[in-house]
């Protein structure tokens, strides 16, 4: 069987960010939170990458990467553009932001033709947790329909610098995905945490919810899927400039039509990722223990 492909998110306007935090050097040799993620998929056992970029950061990235991974991973790059539509529809006045998640993976529907996982350029997923895909998707007895996504304990999600977006999830006794709630107003409390309810009220967590961070593994098939619902997204919300097409959301619509057989995975991992400016000190300092336990050689791709 063909090794699964990695699809990366890394067209991220980084607003709370304050600049490109896909391309913020993080590593004792100036890796990024990516090269790390490049790493980790490819001892896992995937053989190529496609990467879902802006115009403006393609070329950066690209010769970042430079010949690191010759003979590693094939890699391709798709750009995610606002004018990227179904047949008979246009970027509205006043839309000036990407278009969501869910948009940026439809973005890689040309050159996708079979089982992907994706993730997010931004985020250190762990190196379990892409070998659990790795094998969920690689599987004998894979059978090319099933989804899959890495859960993680909301709490070990959170920043301390201000709010998030995750996916809650609810599963059922076979362990399968059962929901998939997008909150993107979510903080961290002194019981837990909570989430910003769209009247401005909150709403309570316990902390220990599975939660998405994008980790997905999918079947090729998912783009007809996708397309259908990002044409009624657009029916919908398409004139609201700030909506989004969101990956929970989309499979969660599936899920609660009977279209769709998500597996959660567990993963003793950590995540830590780059969401405001603060967080860059403690993904420097994590990094550099992994580093220094011999998790990862410096320089990375040496």
């Amino acid at each position: 069987m063909k090794p699964p492909t990695l699809l990366v998110l890394a067209a991220g306007l980084g607003s709370r960010y304050g600049g490109i935090k896909q391309m913020d050097p993080v590593g004792p040799d100036g890796e990024f939170v990516l090269d790390y993620s490049l790493y980790d998929a490819w001892r896992a056992g995937f053989r190529s990458v496609v990467q879902v970029v802006r115009q403006e950061i393609e070329g950066p990235l690209r010769e970042h990467l430079g010949d690191a991974l010759d003979g590693r991973l094939e890699v391709a790059y798709v750009q995610q553009r606002l004018d990227d539509l179904p047949e008979g529809w246009s970027v509205p006045a006043g839309r000036t932001k990407p278009w969501g998640t869910g948009h940026a993976v439809r973005a890689a529907r040309g050159v996708i033709d079979g089982p992907f996982a994706v993730i997010n350029a931004d985020d250190f997923y762990g190196a379990g947790a892409y070998r659990e895909v790795a094998r969920f998707l690689g599987a004998a007895d894979y059978d090319g329909g099933s989804c899959c996504m890495v859960a993680y304990r909301l709490g070990n999600t959170l920043s301390d610098h201000g709010s998030v977006a995750r996916g809650i999830c609810r599963r059922d006794a076979q362990g399968l995905l059962m929901e998939v709630a997008e909150r993107t107003c979510i903080e961290r409390t002194e019981t837990g945490a909570r989430y910003r309810l769209d009247d401005g009220s909150w709403e309570a967590l316990r902390g220990d919810e599975p939660a998405s961070l994008n980790f997905w593994g999918f079947p090729g098939g998912i783009f007809r899927a996708l397309e259908g619902l990002f044409v009624e997204f657009l029916e919908a919300r398409g004139d609201d400039p700030v909506a989004e097409f969101f990956i929970p959301t989309a499979l969660d619509a599936l899920i609660r039509r009977g279209r769709c057989r998500t597996v959660m995975l567990n993963t003793d991992e950590h995540w830590f990722g780059m969401t405001y400016a603060e967080d860059r000190a403690l993904v420097v300092r994590r990094v550099a223990e992994l580093t220094r336990a011999g998790r990862y050689p410096a320089p990375l791709w040496g």
